[in-house]
């Protein structure tokens, strides 16, 4: 089968053409990541790449509890134990970089942090925080142009400082209604300077951060996730929205980028991206193409063997099954985890399934 065949990622080989989506999984205590993060990915290596949990570049960006951040001394050694883990089981891991934006609490933030977004509007709903359970989602300070310059500044430092922990590569993640979509979506950004208002507009922030990126550790080692036409976080599509993700990816496309992700979340109930978009990016983008969204071993291989894409993406259920790549190969029944258990602090339900 082809999703078990070798495969290259810019200049990294990979092993298969299973890739382990990001899921966050908020087990690193102080936003630091442990002992225990090493041993959940580690054991998980067997897929051709691991793309970890959303890792915020800013204490800024540190929205829920216990997400792990990369932007000190501390987490790099931190994260240092997990890629050595992954590495010495014959892996590779891009770590993905997800700056939660508005999508937080002031509860859920480190002392002189706050909220930021491009446009002062909350997300509906609630969130959880630890301090104080279930809280209404606060407004953001809309971001000046000092706020972004700095927080393009903080992503190409984070990526900087991932390869200094060993990844192979980063995932900038522009998905499911984090900073990076919130420029993107006119549903989060009513600003009418230069990174709002036109689809050029919205499209700068991640152009400008994608850019500085690529430059500071090379696009061959530096991937997007989008999702258009996802709901997470108050998305949701736009006019226009295939022809601006198609300009959006050629772009990226022409800044050398690795690969792009592509997430549709049509099987927990958002619109489907459709066929059309997808071949569209799939035909605007000369790099590597991630399938995702609810995928099992024989649909995967159809759409490989039908080339819609080059790598598969499975979430949760690697959660239940570190060998899910052995058990995809031999037809064996998938194990469950307790949803309850997906964001707990403790083992039960992470390394202890």
């Amino acid at each position: 089968m082809k999703l078990f065949e070798a495969s290259t990622l810019g200049k990294i080989h990979l092993k298969n053409r299973v890739v382990m989506a990001p899921m966050t999984r908020s087990r690193a205590l102080g936003n630091v990541p442990n002992n225990m993060m090493a041993d959940y990915y580690g054991a998980r290596a067997s897929a051709g790449l691991i793309i970890t949990e959303g890792t915020s570049p800013s204490p800024q960006g540190l929205g829920y509890p216990r997400i792990p951040g990369l932007f000190n001394a501390e987490q790099v050694v931190g994260w240092r134990k997990v890629t050595q883990r992954v590495h010495e089981q014959g892996g590779k891991i891009f770590v993905q970089l997800m700056h939660t934006g508005r999508v937080s609490h002031p509860a859920n933030l480190p002392a002189n942090a706050g909220m930021i977004a491009p446009s002062a509007i909350a997300v509906l709903g609630e969130m959880w925080t630890d301090s104080q359970g279930m809280q209404p989602h606060s407004v953001p300070r809309e971001m000046n142009l000092t706020d972004i310059y700095k927080a393009i500044e903080e992503f190409v430092t984070s990526a900087s400082l991932a390869i200094e922990a060993g990844f192979d590569g980063v995932e900038l993640h522009a998905a499911n209604g984090y900073l990076l979509e919130q420029f993107l979506n006119p549903a989060s950004n009513l600003r009418t300077d230069q990174y709002g208002g036109s689809d050029e507009g919205r499209m700068r922030f991640v152009l400008e951060v994608a850019d500085r990126v690529a430059r500071k550790i090379g696009g061959d080692r530096l991937g997007i996730r989008i999702s258009p036409y996802g709901v997470f976080n108050d998305m949701g599509a736009f006019a226009g929205i295939d022809q601006f993700y198609s300009k959006l990816v050629s772009r990226l496309s022409d800044l050398g980028l690795v690969y792009v992700h592509v997430g549709d979340h049509s099987s927990m109930g958002a619109p489907a991206v459709s066929q059309d978009l997808k071949n569209l990016i799939r035909k605007s983008f000369k790099g590597t193409y991630i399938l995702s969204g609810g995928y099992e071993a024989h649909r995967a291989e159809v759409d490989l063997q039908e080339n819609r894409g080059d790598l598969v993406a499975f979430g949760r259920p690697f959660l239940g099954n570190p060998d899910l790549v052995e058990k995809l190969k031999n037809r064996s029944p998938l194990k469950q985890v307790d949803p309850s258990k997906f964001y707990s602090p403790g083992a039960d339900g992470y390394t202890q399934i």
